[in-house]
């Protein structure tokens, strides 16, 4: 009887602290701040359909426990709101978060195949020079054999045969490559471990994605606007067409870059916050 009662009492407290839901609470608590949902986006850098989202307690668009806790500390924060029993209730519905290393949050489900450019010219180059040396030996050899039949034929004389020598071609050299003035060159150097996307800002289209170690360093050069998000924009030293980049947070960053420019720019929407959880 005892065990069947406790079931009861605590099935009624469970009950009783469900009441209001996450979402209820966070979106009570933005009313009585007087925030409405883009200025809390503003301030957390959190896009706005995540927040309607997550008001409704939907948090499929958070991308997994981890971001979710994260964001729900953050709008927490902006809106003046204890976040330590909200994340408790969200560790209720969804379990408890467990100890995870940075290359487990941020490894891709699939291997990815960074693009390789090659370079035509120097192949081209390459069979240019061929061509000039077998033409060459080929001229030379024609006049030799030529020369030696006059010779053969011909009554000795007093005057020595001049041989005409083929004139020198010069070897064609291969002309530096400079970098396009539309091309958006990005090089990362990681002074700390950094997690980094790279994506094409007209469709979106993935380009790179993986985790730079400390020490590491990363180049690219694309002919179209890119969006790169840094997951430690404090741990890594960015250049963009020459110019050093600085970022004034500490939180993941998504920067914008349009060929030819040497300044960031934040895409539209804002950008989702990831405090550790």
């Amino acid at each position: 009887m005892a065990p069947a009662l406790g079931e009861c009492l605590i099935a009624t407290a469970s009950m009783g602290r469900r009441s209001v839901s996450i979402g209820e609470s966070l979106t009570d608590a933005r009313r009585q701040a007087g925030l409405t949902v883009a200025q809390v986006s503003q301030q957390t850098r959190i896009r706005e359909s995540i927040i309607r989202d997550i008001e409704h307690d939907d948090f499929a668009a958070c991308g997994g426990d981890f971001y979710a806790r994260g964001h729900i500390r953050s709008i927490a924060g902006a809106i003046g709101t204890d976040p330590a029993p909200l994340i408790s209730e969200y560790d209720a519905d969804h379990g408890p978060p467990h100890a995870m290393r940075a290359a487990d949050v941020f490894e891709p489900s699939r291997p990815i195949k960074i693009r390789e450019r090659h370079s035509p010219s120097l192949a081209m180059i390459v069979v240019v020079v061929l061509l000039a040396i077998i033409g060459f030996s080929a001229y030379h050899l024609a006049t030799r054999g030529g020369s030696g039949k006059h010779l053969a034929s011909a009554p000795p004389t007093s005057h020595p045969s001049v041989r005409p020598t083929a004139p020198a071609r010069p070897s064609p050299q291969p002309s530096p490559t400079h970098t396009a003035a539309s091309d958006v060159v990005i090089k990362l150097a990681a002074v700390e471990e950094c997690w980094v996307l790279l994506t094409d800002s007209n469709d979106g289209s993935q380009i790179y994605m993986g985790v730079v170690p400390a020490g590491g360093s990363m180049t690219w050069t694309e002919k179209q606007a890119v969006n790169i998000r840094l997951g430690n924009p404090g741990g890594v030293v960015l250049t963009v067409n020459g110019k050093r980049q600085t970022t004034q947070t500490q939180l993941p960053v998504t920067l914008s870059f349009t060929p030819g420019s040497t300044s960031a720019s934040s895409p539209a929407g804002g950008t989702a916050s990831s405090p550790s959880g």
